[in-house]
């Protein structure tokens, strides 16, 4: 499937024609209960620039495995609605504000994951050996709850703030960004950390054709500790990936992406969480004067560390 996918965006490439400005990655970040609370990474352009956008996601998760000391047990769907406003100030940087809304809940697609792994043989995780469209958010650490979702519950996530700076506008472009993540969302939820996470990345756009545009980002997470109903020690995350943006026709891009992330969370024993998390993406974005409407499907190909699929539809204004 995922192959598939790749060989049309190639065919894309190759009769595409010159097109309008490009954009960036796709605006998405990976969904997995134990990392999206940690200063979740997302890739993104160099350039700065001034714009509104309003991303909602919605993926599904199931994983029930368990060590010697840990005890995961996540089935259920998360629904996201990240606002995020950012602004130049001349001769300076870029600064951002970005404050997620999310919701916990049992879901609808159960029936529908079960069909598409079937159909294209993708593992199920094990998805059949619990209800239909059931809720379980439980995480234990030598059998004490660190964190216990609730079916339906909804609350503000994490605030992030965040600065980028130029440091090369030519091809290829380059910038640096800081990003500092408040402790606004409940950590015994689910819904944030609890402390403050900090992160540095850096950011390369580099041209391949005049139609054709690669992002690059790598950068670092410094999570502080996860003060949950139990406090638990994270540690340092490194992620890193990729972007192509192919100019279609005047109006419409393709992209297409992957990204890499490591595990905040200290050793578990526990193989989908203590390897290393990637996010294969897929998408389109419309464009019309200064506003703009993005969808992307993600995929897990490693099975490790992010929801089976995550659905994303971003609008974008920019002024």
């Amino acid at each position: 499937m995922k192959k598939n996918i790749f060989f049309v965006f190639a065919i894309f490439l190759l009769f595409s024609s010159p097109s309008s400005a490009f954009e960036g990655p796709l605006q998405l970040k990976n969904q997995f209960p134990l990392f999206l609370y940690v200063n979740a990474p997302y890739l993104e352009s160099a350039a700065t620039g001034n714009s509104f956008s309003a991303g909602l996601s919605h993926s599904s998760v199931f994983m029930t495995r368990n060590s010697a000391a840990w005890s995961v047990n996540l089935d259920m769907e998360i629904t996201e609605l990240n606002l995020r406003l950012r602004k130049v100030i001349p001769g300076l940087f870029e600064v951002g504000i970005e404050v997620p809304v999310m919701v916990t809940a049992s879901g609808f697609m159960d029936g529908f994951l079960e069909s598409y792994h079937k159909t294209f043989g993708f593992p199920d995780y094990g998805r059949d050996t619990r209800p239909t469209n059931s809720f379980l958010y439980e995480v234990r650490r030598n059998g004490a709850i660190v964190v216990q979702g609730r079916n339906g519950d909804i609350g503000i996530g994490d605030l992030r703030l965040t600065a980028k700076r130029e440091i090369r506008r030519d091809d290829p472009a380059i910038s640096v960004k800081a990003d500092v993540e408040l402790p606004a969302g409940s950590a015994s939820d689910g819904h944030g950390s609890g402390s403050i996470d900090t992160g540095l990345s850096l950011l390369l756009d580099k041209k391949i054709t005049e139609r054709i545009i690669s992002y690059w980002n790598a950068g670092v997470i410094f999570p502080g500790v996860l003060r949950a109903q139990e406090e638990v020690a994270l540690r340092t995350s490194f992620y890193g990936g990729g972007a192509i943006e192919a100019a279609l026709w005047d109006h419409f891009s393709l992209i297409g992406q992957i990204m890499f992330q490591t595990s905040p969370f200290p050793k578990t024993d526990i193989g989908p969480i203590d390897r290393i998390a990637a996010l294969l993406s897929v998408g389109g974005r419309y464009s019309s004067g200064k506003n703009s409407l993005e969808f992307s499907l993600t995929e897990d190909p490693n099975t490790a560390g992010a929801p089976d699929v995550i659905f994303n539809l971003t609008y974008q204004r920019r002024f």
